[in-house]
């Protein structure tokens, strides 16, 4: 597992690379997958979506806790979607998502969310941005989805103080399980971009893993590597936006992963395995 261990510093270019990809310290306990909670419709809450990972199938990812994650060590063929932001609620994506059984993990941003602010003009001019606040969330979350961290306001960590830092991302958790019925074990940090500080400031926010990725995807579902072949590798992160044209994009996208002849895995139960493998 040497090369998939290797990925998960690859796109880590910060200060904290080295903090982030020390061995040294036991895995603690992983917590349970979330759990959707009804939806305002009062909907039966799906369980998470998925392929899981085999018996011995997934690597161990060094590092204290938090660690720093961009990729999961493993050889199968499958990937892993996930969303910032929040601006641009499509309620077409809900449906995508629920009937298609289909997984992702959503990085919830505050402002984006309660649409406070101007959204970024990439893809286009909006035309559902804050149209269902938290509780476009909350059916979200009805159909599976993980709805995790990614800070309050969206700053740049790295010209804040560890107070602040530990202001913006506390405060995030404690809304989203106030809205969402789930403290979040996960953090992507705005940007990419973090500091010793905002590890240590995620620890004490109770954030188990910092989520980064290796392929962006962008408007008309094109994928932008992050590697030099430019190619879907196993254990491959990727990263959308709530933007105009969320649910065609996002269709065009599945149906590539597939005739790729990759399989869209569970990241919740996969980042579970590699706490395992770390105890083992």
């Amino acid at each position: 597992m040497a090369r998939g261990t290797s990925r998960v510093c690859a796109a880590v270019t910060v200060a904290a690379l080295t903090t982030a990809c020390t061995a040294g310290q036991a895995a603690p306990p992983a917590p349970a997958p979330q759990r959707a909670t009804p939806s305002p419709s009062g909907s039966a809450p799906a369980e998470p979506a998925g392929v899981k990972p085999r018996r011995g199938e997934v690597g161990r990812i060094p590092g204290p806790y938090p660690r720093v994650i961009s990729s999961i060590p493993t050889r199968r063929k499958v990937v892993f979607l996930t969303i910032d932001d929040g601006w641009e609620q499509d309620p077409g994506f809900v449906r995508q998502v629920r009937e298609q059984r289909i997984p992702i993990t959503a990085f919830a941003m505050r402002d984006a969310v309660e649409a406070k602010g101007t959204p970024d003009p990439a893809g286009g001019v909006g035309r559902f941005v804050g149209a269902g606040k938290w509780d476009y969330f909350r059916e979200l979350n009805a159909a599976g989805v993980a709805v995790e961290n990614h800070t309050l306001t969206h700053p740049n960590l790295r010209l804040l103080g560890r107070d602040a830092q530990k202001a913006e991302i506390c405060g995030a958790s404690r809304l989203i399980a106030r809205r969402i019925g789930v403290r979040p074990a996960l953090f992507r940090p705005p940007f990419g971009t973090y500091t010793s500080d905002t590890l240590a400031a995620a620890k004490a926010c109770g954030i188990r893993d910092v989520l980064l990725w290796t392929a962006t995807v962008q408007p008309g579902g094109k994928i932008a590597y992050q590697v030099p072949d430019k190619r879907l590798r196993p254990g491959d992160i990727l990263l959308l936006h709530f933007r105009p044209h969320l649910a065609r994009d996002f269709r065009i996208l599945v149906d590539k992963i597939k005739r790729r002849g990759y399989e869209l895995g569970d990241l919740q139960a996969y980042l579970a395995a590699t706490s395992q493998a770390a105890s083992r």
